[in-house]
């Protein structure tokens, strides 16, 4: 029996691959090492910030918009970018349980161990849902994600050309010596209006303590700090001593936490 066949289908088969892989952006899966774009680099050097500098991340699940801002020169955090979310679930209001197919809602850290360089979805990293106000309130699911492929059962799905950019934000935010950023879920902007407009909504209390802290950060454009006590959020408060709260518990006499701009 002639092996010429079979050459012929492997060489065949060599090519397909060959030019498959040159139809690839990354050579050897490179995808979360892309660096931040230059004209992005060049927009935070308009708004004086570089790519090592804190970034807080806000979503908005009613306009279907995600925000990145970045820490400036003066200190204060300044908008970057607006990118579309292409795809969230469920409805306004916070994740419950899993398998309900909800986006979550709610203040978060998003640290270096959450970020997924292999994501199914192109690039992505976990909310860390559930945090500690999720825990109190007995919430429970997985795998919450801000990710690429426009696909969600329960996250925030932007396009692979928005999350590659993010993706790289985040990581250059990390190689700068940040611990986490601050990823504010929120149903809509947090304004009386939209509070009036909803104001049916069994979820009015909950959204009316994420308000705390927004009004906070549009303030004082600074990250606020955050715990829990009562299964509420507390904003900028700590305990005498600085103790962590106990998130079940009554909150106790509580104290201004002194945030200095080095530690955002």
């Amino acid at each position: 029996m002639s092996m010429f066949p079979a050459f012929v289908r492997l060489l065949a088969a060599m090519v397909a691959v060959l030019v498959l892989s040159g139809c690839s952006q990354f050579v050897g899966d490179n995808r979360h090492n892309v660096p931040v774009p230059k004209a992005l680099v060049d927009r935070m050097a308009a708004i004086g910030s570089s790519p090592g500098e804190p970034m807080v991340i806000r979503v908005y699940k009613q306009s279907s918009e995600l925000e990145v801002w970045k820490r400036t020169n003066t200190g204060q955090y300044a908008l970057l970018k607006t990118y579309p979310i292409c795809k969230w679930s469920g409805a306004l209001g916070p994740k419950v349980k899993e398998g309900d197919y909800q986006s979550p809602e709610g203040f978060y850290d998003v640290t270096p161990g959450l970020m997924n360089p292999k994501s199914n979805y192109f690039l992505s990293f976990n909310v860390g849902f559930p945090n500690k106000f999720d825990q109190a309130w007995g919430r429970n699911g997985t795998y919450l994600m801000v990710h690429g492929d426009c696909k969600s059962v329960g996250c925030y799905a932007m396009t692979d050309d928005g999350i590659k950019e993010i993706y790289a934000m985040a990581r250059e935010t990390f190689k700068g010596g940040n611990r986490s950023f601050q990823l504010q879920l929120l149903p809509f902007r947090m304004t009386e209006a939209n509070l009036t407009a909803n104001a049916a909504s069994p979820h009015v209390p909950f959204w009316r303590n994420l308000k705390e802290g927004t009004d906070i950060f549009d303030a004082t454009k600074l990250p606020p700090s955050v715990d829990v006590c009562e299964k509420r959020y507390v904003f900028n408060r700590q305990a005498a001593g600085g103790a962590p709260l106990d998130a079940n518990g009554a909150c106790p006499v509580l104290t201004t936490a002194a945030v200095a701009i080095s530690d955002l």
